[in-house]
């Protein structure tokens, strides 16, 4: 604990507020003695002026009644008259031999007892000379009682920071105790350990709770690794064994057309196994995030247009209908490419899987803050249970396991909506499936407006 952050940041506070304790201290001893001693001298140097001026008005004897009835009075000064051969005239100082001008003397103050004052001796006319003192004993007094309320106080402040730095260390030290024993837990295999909070909502509980969340992150990313592993296993046996067979049976067939025919099917095989981890690959990449850094305003509207205008007349030779319906201007901070990507696999997964004489609409909309484009059919549709579940890696419903692909079209489109922060959903249509990605747009698009609507739509009625 003592080697701890906290305790040696609270050791450091203390120390700058004793350092500013003994500052303060002097500051107010050292300005408060000076300003005692004015008033001290003030007091003096006003009483010389006063018995100097009844000298010059009253004179010798009206000085000497003056000192002895002043004397004899509580709480006034102390007095001395000489003459100017130095022989005491009046008051308790004039037997004392103070220099001129200001100088400290111990005179006895009675119950065998001396006190220090501080005495002013001036010349008065004709040369007599007067001596007035003062006692230092209560500016002393005030100093030292000043002294000793600053020594308590930095003595407290010693003590409470002393007290607190070490509270602070050991709760600091425990809460940090416990993240490190969760973090080796981690490192030991256990992923479902998680950092305990205190409750206090302060930075370490706000550091400890972004750590869960990158847990959370890093035990998701690890189970979808994991099964990613078995899918790969699993759904690419199948086309390995396949390809194995065939280059068997070309290896066995006599030469000529037969063989020809047989390492052609093999051809086709390792394009499809290479296929598959080219998807692989861009799925990976895509939730790597580093596609984020090129993002650039891009018109949703005119990347379904490209989709659609691609894919129409291939529909158009099985008898599909696909029309398009999109607002002008739709404008989000994307990635072109993976966007086109993303609607080209929501479009052909609906013209695969909805079945001929189907129709499949595309709608790009603006909605006051979101930009959404829908990819919706009339075919079969999906079962709810397994809606979520066709955007796994490999996954495909039972009924599709005859039609070409491999399974990873709508992963990949996943991977794209979560890249951008949209909200992917899946719905039924009634007959068929409707997915929506909805975006949020960016400044610009609400800038351009969206007043236009365009239709385009491909039947075989239209070719």
């Amino acid at each position: 604990m003592f080697r701890s952050t906290s305790t040696r940041l609270a050791a450091l506070y203390t120390a700058g507020f004793a350092l500013s304790v003994v500052v303060l201290g002097a500051s107010i001893l050292l300005s408060t003695g000076a300003t005692l001693r004015r008033q001290f001298d003030t007091r003096l140097r006003a009483e010389a002026g006063a018995l100097a001026e009844e000298f010059r008005t009253e004179g010798l004897s009206g000085v000497i009644q003056a000192v002895r009835e002043r004397e004899n009075t509580p709480g006034e000064l102390d007095y001395g008259l000489q003459s100017p051969d130095g022989s005491p005239l009046a008051g308790r100082l004039s037997r004392t031999h103070a220099p001129e001008g200001w100088s400290r003397l111990s005179a006895p103050s009675g119950a065998q007892r001396t006190e220090v004052l501080r005495v002013l001796t001036t010349r008065l006319p004709q040369g007599y000379r007067l001596i007035l003192g003062d006692s230092d004993e209560q500016n002393d007094a005030l100093e030292d009682t000043l002294a000793t309320s600053f020594e308590w106080a930095f003595v407290a402040v010693l003590v409470v920071g002393a007290l607190g730095g070490y509270s602070l260390g050991r709760d600091v030290h425990r809460r940090l105790t416990a993240m490190t024993a969760a973090a080796e837990g981690i490192i030991d295999g256990d992923l479902v350990r998680r950092i305990p909070l205190g409750g206090s909502d302060d930075e370490l509980d706000r550091l400890a709770a972004t750590f869960n969340r990158m847990l959370d992150r890093i035990a998701a990313l690890m189970e979808s690794l994991r099964q990613v592993s078995n899918d790969v296993a699993h759904d690419l046996r199948t086309p390995l064994t396949r390809l194995r067979q065939r280059l068997e049976a070309s290896r066995l067939a006599p030469a000529g057309e037969e063989r020809t025919e047989a390492i052609a099917a093999a051809i086709d095989d390792v394009d499809a196994i290479l296929e598959t981890f080219a998807a692989l690959l861009r799925i990976a990449q895509i939730e790597g995030g580093a596609r984020r850094a090129g993002f650039k305003p891009v018109d949703l509207s005119e990347v379904a247009r490209t989709v659609v205008d691609a894919f129409a007349p291939s529909a158009e030779d099985v008898g599909q209908c696909l029309t398009l319906q999109a607002d002008t201007g739709v404008v989000i901070e994307g990635d072109a490419e993976l966007l086109t990507q993303m609607t080209a696999n929501l479009v052909e997964n609906a013209l695969r899987h909805a079945g001929d004489k189907t129709r499949v609409a595309v709608e790009v909309r603006r909605r006051r803050a979101d930009a959404e484009i829908v990819v919706r059919d009339d075919g079969p549709g999906v079962p709810e249970a397994e809606r979520e579940r066709i955007l796994d890696r490999f996954y495909r419903l039972e009924r599709s396991r005859s039609t070409p692909g491999s399974g990873l079209g709508l992963a990949l489109v996943s991977a794209v909506a979560r890249l951008h922060g949209a909200t992917l959903r899946l719905v039924d249509a009634a007959p068929g499936l409707k997915v929506s990605v909805s975006f949020s747009l960016t400044p610009e698009a609400g800038i351009l407006g969206f007043s236009n609507t365009q239709d385009i739509s491909r039947s075989p009625a239209q070719a």
